[in-house]
């Protein structure tokens, strides 16, 4: 039997599909390469040392997490509002329980009797007020309108998004307005304000329990929201099924969940609790020091827990967990093939700088965002915590009955 000839047009789509596989993963692994090393410079560096090294190698560990398990607060309440389908929402029930329960033994260790009346170092235990209601319901809206929160919006970095930047840029104008109005709210308002932690009434063991019951309660109410999936075919172990596996699907919830927890208690034990808007507020709080619009007194803000904002002038340790989520985020988009640049329209980039700056007011006043308020604020077992996380569920839910997460 004769073969046909093949010719140079036969070859050149898988030519070219290896090639730019190939790039892919070489871009990937080089960025691998650059944060490892990058990491062992900064243990090396005096003055900066292993909190530094880790604080960028954990952002990598978050943002690469975050990016295959698609662990976008906005988007998995979206599915879930929206579309009634509340699998996502496992993910952060998973991240809360885990959370807790890392907390729990760490705080064992740092505050062995909680009925002390002191609180654990540094945990994000904020007061209880009006106040922060107002902050998580700005947040929530905003969130709506740009489509992701801060967190959010710093992963997508890594895919991509012509919108992430532009809601940055708004979270720093609404940092910017947060100082602006700090020393009213606090005079009036958040100096009295109560700061509720549950171990100090129920114990570490009481308020893990209540906790994760409550968690489980959530789990077992939205059962009647999840999606009947079709049923998989067997599939024989082998590297390019655990390749797809990898870096391709999307990770389970409760894989995703459960990953983001335990990256949380390590963040708090070897360095701070995670956050992701204390470098972004230091940058606000910095230019408006340099231009003169920065109160000269913030009354009481830098006594208070949560995502600590200065004057700086240089990259702190939460910058280099950002930088190191954008990075670890580019690395797992590069391999599942999902760093898709998308187009900016006028309509989107006025949408995304709203809701960043309704984000970055909201994140001031609540001293942290969806990480920092909500997900080590419930890990630490706030109070605090669970008000931000409703009243920023209830701006969701107001933004996307309103339709503003379609403006863009």
């Amino acid at each position: 039997m004769t073969e046909l000839p093949s010719t140079r047009a036969d070859h050149q789509p898988l030519a070219r599909f290896t090639r730019i596989t190939a790039l892919r993963i070489g871009l990937a692994v080089a960025l691998l390469i650059g944060l490892t090393s990058t990491a062992y410079w900064l243990h090396a560096t005096p003055g900066r040392g292993a909190t530094a090294a880790l604080s960028l190698l954990l952002g990598a560990s978050l943002g690469f997490v975050f990016q295959r398990g698609r662990f976008c607060y906005f988007c998995i309440l979206r599915d879930w509002i929206e579309f009634r389908n509340s699998g996502p929402v496992y993910a952060i029930l998973a991240a809360l329980s885990a959370g807790s329960i890392g907390y729990a033994l760490v705080f064992g260790i740092f505050l062995p009797n909680p009925f002390s009346g002191r609180l654990p170092p540094e945990a994000h235990i904020g007061p209880v007020s009006w106040v922060l209601a107002a902050g998580g319901l700005a947040f929530g809206l905003g969130m709506a309108l740009s489509g992701a929160c801060v967190s959010g919006h710093l992963y997508r970095l890594g895919e991509g998004s012509t919108r992430a930047p532009v809601a940055l840029l708004g979270v720093l104008a609404g940092f910017g307005l947060g100082f602006l109005s700090w020393n009213q709210l606090y005079l009036t308002t958040i100096a009295e304000a109560p700061v509720l932690w549950l171990p100090a009434r129920l114990g570490y063991g009481g308020a893990l329990f209540l906790q994760l019951v409550l968690l489980g309660g959530l789990a077992f109410l939205l059962l009647r929201n999840l999606p009947e999936l079709p049923p998989r075919p067997a599939q024989r172990l082998d590297l390019a099924g655990v390749w797809a596996a990898l870096f391709h699907q999307r990770w389970h919830a409760l894989v995703t969940g459960a990953l983001v927890g335990l990256l949380g208690t390590v963040a708090y034990m070897r360095i701070e609790p995670l956050g992701v808007t204390s470098q972004l507020g230091s940058l606000a709080r910095t230019g408006m020091d340099q231009v003169g619009l920065l109160p000269t007194t913030l009354f009481g803000l830098d006594r208070l827990a949560g995502c600590a904002t200065q004057v700086v002038q240089t990259i702190t340790a939460n910058g280099l967990l950002i930088s190191g989520l954008v990075l670890g985020s580019l690395t797992a988009a590069l391999l599942a093939d999902r760093f898709q640049p998308d187009r900016l329209t006028v309509r989107g980039a006025g949408s995304a700088l709203v809701g960043g700056i309704l984000q970055g007011w909201g994140a001031m006043v609540a001293l942290g965002c969806t990480v920092g308020t909500l997900l080590s604020g419930i890990s630490a077992f706030a109070v605090s915590g669970w008000l931000f996380g409703l009243t920023m569920l209830a701006g969701v839910w107001l933004g996307i009955r309103s339709s503003l997460h379609r403006l863009v």
